[in-house]
């Protein structure tokens, strides 16, 4: 009788320890589900705040360019024209990001939660990769056809290695700005705190969401 009690008290035990576990699961879902929500929060005010300082630079480039197209250096206008180009393509970017954060339903499935920050990573590899070439075009906008025919020899090869070094860095950087650089010291420091730790974050998170979920 004792055994058969024992057997009965030690089942309702492992019952609510059961419920226990399941519980604590749901909970701690439910609390990384919030934290991946303020990160993506965090994200969305940077990209917003990003985009309008975004569309101010590429006017104000604009307006540049129309009022000095008929006086200004063909060196200056192609060189702010590409510039107000590659950044016109960058506020897109970031606009289309905008949309991608207010689209995910943290309650929705987590494979499709995955797939929109898989997104957001790519896209943001993607928006600082044309970014950086522009940087050869910043060290040509003050050229002028004066210029040419007075600079003298030292003038030319200075520009020459300035430009052609900017030039080879940016092909550099476009090339190699990938996932796989993620861990490198020069890829987290061009990418910085603000953009890429809350997209990565975020990434892991959901992994930990995934894993409650299978275990539940």
């Amino acid at each position: 009788m004792e055994d058969i009690e024992l057997q009965q008290i030690w089942k309702s035990y492992d019952q609510k320890l059961q419920e226990q576990l399941v519980f604590n699961r749901k909970n701690a879902s439910d609390i990384t589900k919030i934290k991946v929500k303020t990160e993506l929060r965090s994200m969305r005010l940077i990209k917003i705040f990003t985009v309008l300082m975004g569309i101010l630079w590429v006017l104000f480039l604009d307006v540049l360019v129309i009022n000095l197209f008929s006086v200004g250096s063909p060196f200056f206008l192609i060189s702010a024209g590409f510039i107000s180009l590659v950044n016109k393509i960058a506020v897109g970017i970031y606009f289309y990001q905008l949309i991608l954060i207010s689209s995910v339903n943290i309650n929705a499935p987590v494979l499709n939660t995955q797939k929109k920050i898989a997104q957001l990573v790519n896209s943001t590899m993607w928006v600082t990769r044309i970014l950086m070439l522009q940087l050869p075009f910043w060290t040509t906008f003050f050229l002028s056809s004066v210029w040419i025919g007075s600079g003298n020899l030292i003038f030319w090869i200075i520009q020459g290695v300035i430009t052609l070094g900017f030039a080879t860095t940016a092909v550099w950087l476009f090339t190699n700005i990938r996932l796989e650089s993620k861990d490198k010291r020069w890829f987290k420091f061009l990418f910085g705190n603000y953009e890429w730790t809350p997209i990565m974050k975020a990434q892991e998170m959901l992994v930990q969401i995934k894993e409650y979920e299978d275990l539940g």
